[in-house]
């Protein structure tokens, strides 16, 4: 399971995220990017204290400040679901990398050993 593919699914499902200096935000996920950036809203930020709360309606997180993210199972089901659908819609290849080609460059050389070429 990939973690862009599990924040993927979670878009519109709630979810803690704690940052590395302790603050944590718990919210619906609106959006994320192959950095794992995420918007989220209906935001409820608390200190890395505990003490101190506040309400955000929405917020954006830097993907590299994120210590962990904290996702209902019932996402985690999701994408278990999703991967196993996905592998059965995909195309099964015949072909098995054989064929014309040489693999390096497109050139006949034999690779090793001495140049047959004369100089």
């Amino acid at each position: 399971m990939l973690p862009l593919s599990l924040l993927n699914i979670a878009q519109g499902h709630p979810m803690l995220v704690e940052l590395k200096n302790g603050e944590t935000f718990n919210g619906h996920l609106v959006n994320c990017d192959n950095w794992m950036n995420l918007t989220l809203r209906e935001v409820i930020q608390t200190s890395p204290e505990g003490d101190r709360f506040w309400r955000l309606p929405e917020c954006y997180i830097r993907g590299n400040t994120i210590k962990y993210l904290r996702v209902p199972d019932e996402i985690i089901e999701m994408v278990k679901d999703d991967a196993v659908r996905q592998r059965q819609q995909a195309p099964v290849s015949s072909s098995r990398g054989h064929g014309s080609s040489r693999g390096r460059g497109g050139g006949g050389g034999s690779g090793r050993g001495k140049s047959t070429k004369k100089r």
